[in-house]
């Protein structure tokens, strides 16, 4: 994998949220290729309860001052960043105080979704976006760990679909067993849809669910990896029958050769 470009872009990251399967996969694969010599960047959400003292978060001035629009809501994008220590691996915060600042990641204290996740979502797909092209870093590969970044592909696929940076990007979505209960906003088909996104291509949103929402993000993904057991079975035979290449579970002292094969041989 050697000078191969990685943008990975996840709900969480170890070691700025506590660990569980998403938070570990999106620092151990991005770790992984990194020893292999490719090169890559991480893109997760600032959520409030990241301690930016003690893991020395700084905002890139630069990159910071746009803004974007969710639901015909001028939104203003703020970016920091951080490096893993030890690991010289950079990652990029998407930040907005409106969407952000609360001290938690998806629920409050009571364990209720916040109303606004959707758009959380969508500003976290447009922000890393807009972001990258700031950098005008051109990725071989997107890789998509959890749902708070499972818009990305929808949104490359058709907003950003004229982006010459990157037309010949293909995006990896890892699949997970990590959910939630219920449903986002029903209105968040609507909010996509604002977007220029066709109706027929995300018929699933119409109840956002955390299966349904996979499912638009599968159907919209180049490549997909059952990233867990515990991914329901309803979930495993769409991505079966979705006719992309998909990579079946590898257990954690399997994943190395797994990913890169399936990289190298079915994504590249």
């Amino acid at each position: 994998m050697e000078d191969k470009r990685i943008l990975y872009v996840s709900s969480e990251v170890v070691p700025y949220l506590a660990e569980n399967e998403v938070s570990s996969m999106s620092y151990e694969v991005p770790k992984m290729i990194n020893n292999q010599g490719g090169q890559i960047r991480i893109f997760m959400p600032r959520y409030g309860n990241i301690n930016e003292r003690r893991h020395q978060l700084h905002e890139v001035i630069r990159l910071s001052g746009m803004n974007l629009v969710v639901n015909d809501l001028d939104m203003p994008l703020i970016i920091k960043v951080a490096s893993i220590p030890k690991e010289r691996i950079q990652v990029y915060f998407i930040d907005n105080d409106e969407y952000f600042k609360r001290k938690a990641t998806f629920t409050d204290e009571e364990g209720v979704l916040y109303p606004d996740n959707d758009e959380r979502a969508i500003f976290f797909a447009k922000g890393v976006v807009e972001t990258v092209k700031k950098l005008n870093w051109v990725p071989d590969i997107i890789h998509v760990h959890g749902w708070m970044a499972a818009m990305l592909p929808v949104y490359m696929k058709h907003y950003y679909k004229n982006e010459a940076l990157f037309s010949e990007t293909k995006i990896v979505t890892s699949v997970y067993g990590q959910s939630f209960e219920g449903t986002l906003d029903k209105e968040m088909i609507n909010k996509v849809k604002f977007d220029g996104v066709p109706n027929d291509s995300i018929n699933d949103l119409e109840v956002p669910d955390y299966e349904n929402i996979m499912k638009a993000t599968i159907a919209h993904s180049d490549a997909v990896i059952i990233a867990s057991e515990q991914v329901s079975s309803s979930l495993t035979k769409f991505i079966e029958s979705s006719g992309k290449p998909f990579l079946p579970f590898a257990p954690k002292e399997k994943f190395a050769e797994a990913y890169t094969n399936f990289y190298k041989n079915f994504v590249l």
